[in-house]
């Protein structure tokens, strides 16, 4: 039930998002469309761990107000907490995603965005000797903006909420990182 409330809000942000985009951008203005790629740092808050990530993105815009995007990251370094008197590593092996993105244009060179998807990550945990790694899939809904400084160049930073099905938690993911536009 959860999940659902958090996609149908996700949902009516960008329905949201749209069509005031529309009526605020002028077509003198109107940002490209095409593809475009993301290479971020994150910060990964699942809770008990906090992980650092590496990940990319490869997106195409199909208008200037929507596009759709696929990312995939990597943990690039674990997390070391006590849970139950006992010493647990954590590490992010990979995650993948698909999102529909919704943009803002605010200029030609800056957008909002609000982004809502489905996605997969797979974790490690090492306790007293013992590995074991589980695989979730989850409701994924996030916001940001990124600014390019020549048009094809440049920035973008987000967040993003993880929504894992069958109660398997949550994790909150913030990223800054390049974008570039072709």
């Amino acid at each position: 039930m959860k999940n659902a409330l958090i996609a149908a809000a996700s949902l009516a942000a960008l329905t949201f998002v749209v069509p005031a985009a529309a009526q605020a951008q002028d077509t003198a203005t109107a940002p490209s469309v095409g593809a475009y790629v993301n290479l971020n740092l994150g910060l990964v808050d699942g809770g008990q761990a906090d992980l650092k990530a590496v990940g990319g993105r490869l997106g195409y815009r199909f208008t200037p107000y929507l596009g759709l995007e696929g990312e995939l990251g990597t943990g690039i370094k674990s997390d070391t907490d006590t849970i139950a008197g006992v010493r647990v590593n954590t590490r992010l092996r990979y995650e993948a995603a698909v999102y529909g993105v919704g943009f803002l244009p605010l200029g030609p060179n800056t957008d909002l965005l609000a982004r809502v998807g489905y996605g997969t990550t797979k974790l490690r945990a090492k306790a007293l000797g013992v590995s074991t790694s589980d695989t979730a899939e989850s409701w994924n809904f996030g916001v940001g903006a990124q600014h390019t400084f020549d048009g094809l160049n440049g920035v973008r930073a987000d967040f993003t909420r993880q929504e894992y099905n069958h109660d398997q938690g949550h994790a909150n993911v913030w990223t800054v990182g390049y974008v570039r536009k072709f």
